[in-house]
């Protein structure tokens, strides 16, 4: 009965006994819609939780992306900072202006978990520094991305252990 991105939303707090309960009573059609909502990181932990017979079926109705992106997830190690990282965020680069870079914001920012704060990659996806929505804002449009985005980032490889990475960062 609600919505379908404020029931995905809720869907993802409820309990694995909860979840399969619901995805058990769901028809195809429903399933498809929920899974649409959701992140690919919450997809991915719905599915390795699930029995065997449950995460079949998830997978069967979602695409052919998604799927390859939730395997993708499940292969890292439950310990590993890239089983709790996600794949849907920002991505600007150096030499964009703040202009380009809200025109991109504008394009990928429905299907992305965070606006706030964007990433400003290279090639080989190679992290350069972030820049948030505020200093976006709060800059001349035809500001280069690589002049305002802030450097001094705390990075993480994926295998890293989750414990290690979050013992790391400086609060």
């Amino acid at each position: 009965i609600l919505p379908k991105e404020l029931a995905a939303e809720v869907f993802v707090e409820f309990d694995t006994d909860r979840q399969e309960l619901l995805l058990n009573a769901f028809s195809d059609s429903e399933l498809r819609e929920v899974l649409d909502e959701l992140f690919m990181d919450d997809a991915a932990d719905i599915v390795d939780e699930m029995p065997a017979t449950v995460a079949k079926r998830i997978l069967k109705n979602t695409d052919a992306n998604t799927r390859r992106m939730i395997n993708q997830l499940l292969a890292y190690p439950d310990d590993s900072a890239g089983s709790i990282m996600t794949t849907e965020y920002i991505d600007l680069k150096r030499t964009m202006t703040v202009d380009e870079a809200f025109d991109k914001i504008r394009q990928v920012g429905l299907n992305t978990e965070t606006i706030y704060t964007c990433y400003v990659i290279g090639s080989r996806r190679k992290l350069f520094g972030t820049v948030s929505l505020r200093d976006l804002l709060l800059s001349d449009k035809n500001q280069i991305i690589g002049d305002i985005m802030d450097e001094n980032v705390v990075s993480a490889h994926t295998l890293d252990d989750k414990e290690e990475v979050v013992d790391s960062v400086d609060y």
